[in-house]
């Protein structure tokens, strides 16, 4: 009878707390940011950097009216609708709070903390269903279930991080990062609990790659070294590259990499902000299909609406 409900509810997609997917031509989703009465699309240009608390990172103008604003910041994620209206669908909206700012010439890495949650992807009894069969645990309430559903209403590019110093070294994938093209800089938030964190602060360097999806269960592995000390690299299950610089390793079934000098870090919360600049970026092929992270009730959404990735 179980099995039946869920199949009713919600068909016969598994049920995660995250699907992994990737993107064949564009993102569909959009991201708006409400400052008093302006609100410009930072779709491109928004990052997720922690999650307790949920902060983001926001690359703006570089304008006071953005900064410190006393009657606090809205986020709107939407998505379009390709089966009745076409238009915009409301997804989830945020309040948030000025926490910080990083300022670099006439744009500034603007950091807000979020405050309350509201999300649309299902229906209020859906959701409360989903969440106390399958995502309520201790320390993890429904509140933030919302902020995390919000947060990864976008999806999150999948990379690669690689570090070297002396005989250790480690590579490890992350979602919490954003690559500012037009600046040429990098910005990441690393879990305090990564052991490879004070390490990439003391030597102030850092190597990200970008990869593709057909890897995903050798980037799951690489993900168990997080917390804990990698394998030799001879023992690891593909061959390894040195990058040009620094010298650390990188898969050899990668993109791209960038090689990034640390220049401040910020502690979020459960996790630090390290921001960088790029000194090195080396080009093997062009991307066909990148790895992202989405929640499960984003592709919920997606699939009622008829505007789904492809699931990997």
């Amino acid at each position: 009878m179980k099995k039946l409900i869920r199949r009713l509810l919600f068909g016969d997609v598994v049920i995660s707390e995250y699907s992994t997917v990737t993107v064949n031509e564009e993102i569909n989703e959009k991201v708006y940011l409400q400052v008093g009465k302006i609100i410009i699309d930072v779709s491109q240009c928004q990052f997720l950097l922690c999650l307790e608390p949920v902060v983001f990172g926001v690359w703006i103008e570089n304008d006071s009216c953005y900064e410190k604003n006393n009657a606090g910041y809205k986020m709107y994620f939407k998505i379009l609708d390709t089966k009745k209206s076409n238009k915009q669908k409301t997804l989830a909206i945020v309040d948030l709070v000025f926490f910080d700012k990083i300022e670099n010439g006439n744009k500034i890495l603007l950091l807000l903390k979020l405050k309350t949650t509201k999300i649309y992807h299902t229906n209020f009894i859906k959701t409360h269903l989903l969440y106390n069969r399958f995502y309520k645990k201790p320390g993890f309430s429904f509140n933030k279930l919302k902020s995390f559903v919000a947060a990864y209403s976008y999806p999150r590019r999948v990379r690669i991080i690689s570090f070297k110093q002396d005989g250790y070294f480690n590579i490890f994938p992350m979602d919490l990062l954003g690559d500012i093209n037009e600046n040429n800089h990098y910005v990441f938030g690393l879990r305090h609990t990564n052991i490879t964190l004070s390490k990439i602060i003391e030597t102030k360097k850092i190597v990200v790659s970008e990869v593709s999806y057909k890897y995903k269960d050798v980037i799951y592995q690489l993900g168990k070294h997080h917390g804990s000390s990698p394998p030799t690299l001879d023992t690891l299950p593909f061959k390894t590259l040195q990058s040009e610089k620094f010298g650390f390793p990188v898969p050899d079934w990668i993109y791209s990499y960038k090689e990034i000098k640390i220049l401040k870090t910020i502690d979020l919360g459960s996790h630090r902000l390290l921001w960088g600049e790029v000194v090195n970026e080396k080009k093997f092929k062009e991307p066909t299909g990148n790895l992202y992270h989405i929640h499960f009730l984003q592709l919920l959404k997606q699939k009622s609406i008829g505007n789904s990735y492809t699931l990997v």
